[in-house]
């Protein structure tokens, strides 16, 4: 396990994503996806109160409404470190205090619990000013609905404005960021998050650690070959001559250490400053090995080095 620095929490090194859940993974695929993670050592199951709002005939909430039945059937709630977020579905759309206190208590209801441990605000609200949200976090925190809060998608400058408010008005202070970032997807991470996370001491939670499913090696064209995934045409798009040669590395790493591609990928990101665990989900239940076999794998300095050089 790896703490979350600031915490108590100590979280398996690989944060499940739920995205998928009531999407393109029904409620008896996502309880046995959950159990092989559980039965793994996992620990730590990432959602939000928009999954999967999108998907035909769905309204939001899908993800967590499953999450919660399956905590419910197994009575393992306080064995897991759930992590949901506000500011994106529909209904609580945006991050003020009175979209943030009402849309924790439609999680709170989904997810069958008490407590949320890990508070995301998912996308930002410019308009509203940091000190509201901040302020609408920490009545949540000082109730005991929300242990700790993070930020996802906001910008840099917004972070900076955030913590500064926290430390000078008393308020929940963000410990964990939520960023795209994977081999493919580095340059704004590297530029405008991470010196942040460094000096702030944030722990950091990558979505998109597969690069939208192109790291697991599966899509090898313009077109890609991934069947009915509905993640084909997106991960094919990240196949140029640049991703050609990282996945040429990965290719190379896996068979060194005779693991799957996807393992390499996810391990080289585990293994970045500040990054405790990255984000990744399972369509089906037999994805999942590939990921948990990343917690474990530890790549020489030179792998390092060689799949940060290609991909840069």
């Amino acid at each position: 396990m790896a703490n979350i620095p600031r915490t108590e929490l100590d979280v398996y090194p690989l944060n499940l994503g739920t995205n998928i859940f009531g999407y393109t993974a029904d409620k008896a695929a996502s309880f046995e996806i959950m159990d092989r993670y559980a039965e793994a050592g996992g620990n730590f199951i990432d959602t939000a109160d928009s999954y999967s709002f999108w998907a035909p005939g769905n309204v939001g909430g899908e993800s967590e409404t499953i999450i919660g039945q399956w905590l419910a059937e197994r009575g393992n709630r306080d064995d897991m470190v759930i992590a949901t977020k506000v500011g994106a579905l529909p209904e609580f759309k945006g991050l003020s205090a009175k979209t943030v206190k009402a849309a924790a208590e439609a999680s709170l209801n989904r997810l069958g619990t008490d407590r949320i441990d890990l508070y995301w605000a998912h996308f930002d609200q410019p308009e509203i000013p940091v000190e509201e949200t901040l302020g609408a976090f920490t009545d949540l925190v000082r109730e005991g609905k929300v242990r700790y809060v993070g930020a996802s998608n906001l910008s840099g400058e917004r972070i900076a404005q955030s913590l500064a408010a926290s430390d000078r008005d008393g308020l929940a202070r963000y410990v964990a960021l939520q960023p795209k970032y994977n081999l493919m997807d580095r340059k704004d991470y590297e530029s405008e998050y991470a010196p942040i996370a460094a000096k702030e001491n944030l722990a950091v939670f990558p979505y998109y650690g597969l690069a939208r499913g192109f790291l697991t090696g599966k899509y090898r064209g313009r077109e890609g070959d991934g069947g009915d995934s509905h993640r084909a045409s997106s991960a094919s798009a990240y196949y140029d001559e640049r991703g050609q040669r990282v996945l040429a590395v990965l290719d190379d790493v896996s068979a060194a250490h005779d693991v799957p591609v996807a393992s390499v990928a996810l391990a080289w990101l585990r293994q970045q400053p500040n990054v405790v665990a990255p984000i990744a989900s399972a369509r089906k239940p037999e994805q999942l090995p590939a990921l948990i076999r990343s917690v474990t794998l530890e790549l020489s300095p030179d792998e390092l080095a060689k799949l940060t050089e290609v991909s840069s």
